[in-house]
């Protein structure tokens, strides 16, 4: 039985239907990958996974990855708790963009939901490139940018000022700096797509007011409203997208009321520019990669030191 798959805007978005993601056979799971290259990010209501079968439903788009900053309390078998009493992912990114090989697929389940609030919105990046002027597609194409974990989505807020400092001196605790093209090349569509975000520290090569004035002007494209889709969480919804194509931020609207997702990355390629090069990695170290494991971030940060 195929899928049943509806869209929700005309540019990013559809809903599935019917369907548990623990059932999928290979044909429907082959669908869902479509989907998910299609419209940028799906989403499935009432799925209500546990841990476990949200990592063996992420498992079969490839290896997991854990979060490379967050200590193993909070991130086990790569499932990483985005919990509003400690972070809100209010501000625009994709995911983890500051480590080389970032994510290509992010998946997040709702826990706890609140009342009113907390939608998540997604921007679809292919479609943005698609609407810049020929001449700031030329100009995009040849941009590079560095990106780094200096300021991170999950950061703290409207907590104790000791609180935000433990935080993020666990956070920074390993700076890691990537220089990423600013349009990449999708490795299964071969459509180019704008890698932005608030991971993005500066633009390569230019000054820094005028760093922030192109950035201004990309970021623009990316967060259009007719570029958008805004989805209004319910306990036990499932949402997947391509963190390749699209960024999202959390809208922070629901005061003290409390609200948990739980998320799984897909460990990603390194991307390619338009004229074939590759992300570079810069610190800790050149071979720096985004870590399966916690053992396998100790292992990396040794061989930095």
């Amino acid at each position: 039985m195929s899928l049943e798959i509806r869209p929700i805007t005309g540019r990013i978005g559809a809903e599935i239907s019917g369907v548990r993601l623990t059932d999928l056979t290979e044909a429907q799971f082959a669908e869902l990958q479509q989907a998910i290259l299609k419209y940028k990010a799906v989403f499935l209501h009432d799925q209500h996974l546990s841990d476990a079968e949200q990592e063996t439903v992420s498992r079969r788009f490839g290896d997991l990855v854990v979060h490379p900053t967050i200590a193993t309390a909070e991130n086990t078998q790569g499932i990483f708790d985005v919990d509003s009493e400690r972070s809100r992912a209010n501000s625009w990114h994709s995911d983890i963009t500051f480590v080389v090989d970032y994510p290509k697929i992010t998946i997040l389940r709702g826990e706890v939901i609140p009342e009113a609030g907390g939608d998540t919105v997604f921007a679809n990046t292919v479609s943005a490139y698609q609407d810049l002027p020929k001449p700031l597609q030329v100009l995009a194409d040849s941009l590079w940018t560095l990106h780094t974990n200096d300021y991170d989505y999950a950061a703290p807020k409207q907590i104790e000022a000791i609180a935000t400092h433990r935080f993020r001196n666990e956070f920074t605790s390993t700076l890691y700096e990537t220089e990423h093209p600013l349009v990449r090349v999708h490795p299964e569509t071969g459509e180019k797509a704008l890698v932005l975000g608030h991971f993005v520290k500066k633009i390569l090569g230019v000054s820094s007011h005028d760093s922030q004035q192109l950035l201004r002007i990309f970021n623009h494209y990316v967060t259009r409203l007719e570029n958008t889709i805004r989805w209004r969480w319910t306990p036990g919804d499932v949402a997947l997208w391509d963190n390749r194509a699209t960024q999202h931020i959390a809208v922070d609207d629901y005061g003290s009321a409390r609200r948990i997702v739980r998320r799984t990355t897909v460990i990603g390629e390194i991307p390619v520019s338009v004229s074939g090069e590759s992300s570079r990695a810069i610190k800790p170290s050149p071979d720096s990669r985004i870590p399966h494991s916690e053992a396998d971030k100790q292992q990396q940060l040794k061989k930095a030191s």
